[in-house]
């Protein structure tokens, strides 16, 4: 059995959720604290054990390029400064084992095709896909514990998280032979059904280990709505000839393609962060009191209550 040792980052999609910053900026690029969101992804890559990475791209996404590539003006600038903790910071975004691929997606013809758009790089080889609009935040990575699966029963395997049976609209939604069990055989794998045709609650979450055989039932998928090709469909095809397992992965994930799951997983790392952490847990106690102690009302302008308001 193959190593997992590539990991394929769609990141070609236009980001219109957060429009007007996506107009001339990747969303992968938008920053958690300090860092943009594709790096947590590749973080957690690398802390899997993964050693090729495969950026798929399209048009305005030279900014993710640039970030893992070197910068020898600035590298140059830092060291005569003396600035030694950021030039090491510079270094450490990409290490030094660690090969990048760029594959271009010449149309938005969805996940699948993205994923297929890989395939001459990823070759006969077991793969990582990571979608970078979820950030999970787990002790020992989710991309982690997905290959621990993939090693153990030898087989395609698919994150998946419970979502409120309201919410199955929004995700492909698996069926297993045991739905409580943390890892099962997938059974029906279907997207984006009605809460009142879900065959469960289980939502395909940002993280899949596949095998190479997923790429003939690319090849093989029709299009759907706009000629996209979605990777669910893919991987209903395999289930008829490989076994496909879905894990229950530990960790919180934040919806990072949303404006609040973006907020909320800024709020968490920022709590966590070595420089600001203390700052910003005052600040959201601060604001807790703003929004739940009503103020009397301030004369004069509005500026001095404002003010007030942000005063421990």
């Amino acid at each position: 059995m193959k190593p997992v040792r590539k990991a394929v980052f769609p990141v070609a999609g236009r980001g219109t959720r957060f429009l007007p910053a996506t107009k001339a900026m990747p969303k992968e690029m938008l920053p958690i604290v300090d860092k943009p969101l594709i790096q947590y992804a590749v973080e957690e890559a690398v802390a899997s054990g993964i050693t090729e990475l495969i950026f798929v791209t399209g048009r305005n996404k030279r900014a993710i390029e640039d970030h893992f590539d070197s910068c020898p003006e600035l590298e140059t600038e830092l060291a005569m400064q003396n600035k030694t903790g950021l030039l090491e910071m510079m270094h450490s975004i990409l290490p030094d084992n660690v090969h990048i691929s760029y594959v271009r997606q010449p149309a938005p013809l969805g996940l699948g095709h993205a994923v297929l758009c890989a395939a001459p790089v990823v070759g006969d080889e077991p793969f990582a896909v990571l979608l970078a609009d979820d950030l999970i935040d787990a002790e020992i990575p989710a991309t982690r514990q997905l290959i621990e699966q993939y090693e153990r029963y030898k087989g395609s395997v698919l994150g998946v998280q419970r979502v409120p049976l309201e919410e199955t609209s929004k995700y492909g939604i698996v069926a297993t032979g045991d739905p409580d069990a943390k890892t099962g055989i997938v059974t029906r794998f279907v997207e984006k059904p009605s809460p009142e045709k879900a065959p469960s609650n289980l939502a395909a979450a940002g993280r899949y280990v596949l095998e190479p055989e997923i790429f003939a039932e690319l090849r093989n998928t029709p299009g759907g709505a706009g000629g996209e090709i979605q990777l669910t469909d893919a991987i209903a095809r395999l289930l008829k000839t490989r076994a496909v397992l879905a894990y229950c992965y530990d960790g919180r994930r934040f919806d990072c393609g949303s404006k609040l799951g973006f907020w909320e997983a800024t709020m968490m790392l920022g709590l966590r962060h070595p420089e600001i952490g203390d700052a910003v847990r005052q600040s959201l106690q601060v604001t807790a009191r703003a929004i739940t102690e009503p103020q009397p009302a301030e004369r004069g302008s509005g500026r001095a209550g404002q003010a007030r308001l942000l005063t421990p």
